[in-house]
């Protein structure tokens, strides 16, 4: 039986060819305007995502647009609350301007990995983001959000190097990032087995080469890819 697997990408960052990957993602992850992007961006993806049948999920994010979101704070529950709620908000209007609806949720950078762990933050995120479905690796997050009935989406990144203990090696060690398409996409296929969405790094080197060779090798394996 031919299963289904979602692609996904980080779009809207400033940094990528975001047209070009939607071509080819099923899935984008909107900088919402906390680490990078702007309302002209947004407007512009999604009207584009919308046009190509593509899914648009909320990448919220620290108010660190200094240090690209992967800079760890220290933020008071309720003030992260609120700065997710307002990223999930201005992203909701702009998304249904475009003729489309934000279908998921996704921290970015240092929120996404606080939130494997930290139960106060990741309270704060599911708190600001309604009863969207939740993207992400396993931890304390998706283990909260199940538990309050939401939607759980396992993700795995082909063009990073994964730890003993199954979590991504940091930025910057050695391993932490997948080499060439080639190795990416064979990742990617180890991993479609144990997760719902694959995600290429739209700020990587070659993030276009990648997805494509990403998607190639998914639908030769037999995957048939669908939006989240």
């Amino acid at each position: 039986m031919r299963r289904t697997l979602d692609l996904n990408a980080d779009l809207g960052e400033e940094v990528t060819d975001d047209a070009a990957l939607l071509t080819v993602v099923t899935s984008a992850n909107v900088a919402c305007g906390y680490h990078a992007g702007s309302p002209a961006i947004m407007r512009a993806v999604c009207a584009e995502a919308a046009a190509r049948g593509v899914s648009v999920g909320a990448q919220v994010s620290y108010a660190d647009r200094e240090g690209f979101g992967r800079v760890a704070h220290d933020v008071a529950h309720g003030v992260l609350r609120e700065q997710v709620a307002d990223q999930v908000g201005t992203l909701t209007e702009i998304a249904a301007a475009a003729g489309t609806t934000v279908r998921y949720l996704k921290p970015h950078g240092a929120l996404y990995h606080r939130v494997l762990d930290d139960a106060e933050q990741a309270d704060a995120v599911l708190a600001g983001s309604g009863d969207l479905p939740v993207l992400g690796m396993p931890g304390v997050l998706l283990d909260a959000a199940a538990a309050a009935g939401r939607v759980v989406l396992l993700e795995g990144f082909p063009d990073r190097g994964y730890g003993p203990d199954g979590r991504l090696l940091p930025r910057g060690r050695e391993g932490a990032l997948v080499e060439g398409a080639d190795a990416v996409a064979a990742q990617a296929v180890r991993l479609a087995a144990a997760v719902a969405s694959v995600c290429v790094h739209g700020d990587s080197p070659g993030a276009v080469a990648h997805a494509h060779a990403v998607r190639r090798a998914l639908e030769a394996a037999g995957y048939e890819l669908r939006g989240l």
